[in-house]
């Protein structure tokens, strides 16, 4: 496998710099200054800033990253704060001339957004009633982006669902055979029925990763989803694409088609699917699946510094991917 088996971006080490020097940069660009804290992050350099004043979220992108996508990022964010202002969603917060980021000497783009009171629904027990709070909240986000242009948005990103097949080099790198050999089943089944549906299907930009990493709840009442976080992987896509990314996370596997009904059913009531969005919206999930175990795993081989991050939503996809086979129609045995 290549260097570049993923594209440069997610082929890419996260940005190191001394915080100190990330402070100094806050108090030069922003006027703001506080104690910084490090945040996870796959691909780029993040920290939590408190300041007297507020707490905020400090971010250095990945150097790999075209400028462009980045600041497409942050348009999309004002237009969706702008279109539905209700949104829990971050912030821009500009710089003291009035930009939305600066550019610093290693081409790396660093911007400051508001931070989101909760925790990451990871953290918090599952309920039913949760995952149809992801679905709404994900499906009225959806809305509030529709009508968003932005050239930068039609950029490659590997984690775009409508990518799948490219994926196929990467299967060797998951090691159960028996997963591999689902992955790669379910692969044959997308080239089958999505490739020809994708330039028929509605298209928009897109949040691109409502995991629960990425999405907070209040710890008090889990069932209660608060925030999305992560703009990151923003792309113009298939909008069906948003739908089957989050709702990847949430199935049920004791009640797999169950589960994924009532996800779909709640979706629907924001922001309703066409007859074949909703068709192909199960293969869709699975194939979702198959992207976070391959790159994950060939991720975490190439940054094992990494790898608990990287991996942190692998066992999920598993699990998930093993209970939706049967309603695809997928041999689980082989």
């Amino acid at each position: 496998m290549t260097d570049t088996a993923l594209g440069p971006l997610l082929d890419s080490p996260p940005p190191v710099m001394d915080v100190a020097d990330v402070a100094a940069l806050l108090l030069r660009h922003w006027d703001l200054t506080g104690a910084l804290s490090p945040l996870t992050s796959e691909r780029d350099l993040n920290h939590r800033l408190d300041a007297p004043h507020g707490r905020f979220v400090v971010k250095i992108g990945n150097r790999a990253e075209d400028p462009a996508v980045t600041r497409m990022q942050t348009r999309a964010l004002r237009h969706a704060a702008a279109a539905d202002p209700s949104l829990p969603i971050p912030r821009v917060v500009a710089t003291g001339q009035g930009a939305d980021d600066i550019r610093l000497p290693g081409g790396e783009v660093m911007r400051v957004l508001t931070w989101l009171d909760g925790a990451p629904l990871a953290g918090l027990p599952y309920s039913p009633a949760q995952a149809v709070g992801v679905a709404r909240l994900g499906a009225g986000l959806a809305r509030a982006l529709r009508g968003f242009t932005d050239p930068a948005a039609d950029h490659i990103l590997q984690w775009d669902i409508r990518h799948a097949l490219r994926l196929r080099p990467l299967l060797p790198h998951v090691a159960d055979l028996r997963l591999r050999g689902l992955c790669s089943r379910t692969l044959d089944a997308f080239e089958a029925r999505v490739i020809p549906a994708l330039p028929h299907l509605p298209w928009q930009v897109i949040h691109g990763d409502l995991n629960p990493h990425n999405l907070l709840g209040d710890p008090s009442a889990p069932d209660q989803v608060t925030g999305i976080l992560d703009f990151g992987d923003m792309v113009r896509t298939p909008r069906l694409c948003d739908a089957a990314i989050a709702a990847a996370y949430q199935i049920d596997a004791d009640r797999a088609e169950e589960s994924l009904a009532a996800f779909s059913e709640a979706w629907a009531e924001i922001d309703p699917f066409t007859d074949q969005e909703a068709t192909l919206l199960p293969l869709m999930v699975a194939s979702r699946m198959v992207t976070t175990l391959a790159i994950t795993a060939f991720r975490a081989a190439r940054y094992p510094e990494n790898a608990a991050y990287i991996l942190r939503n692998a066992p999920s996809a598993t699990v998930g991917l093993v209970a939706l086979a049967p309603l695809l129609e997928l041999d689980t045995q082989t």
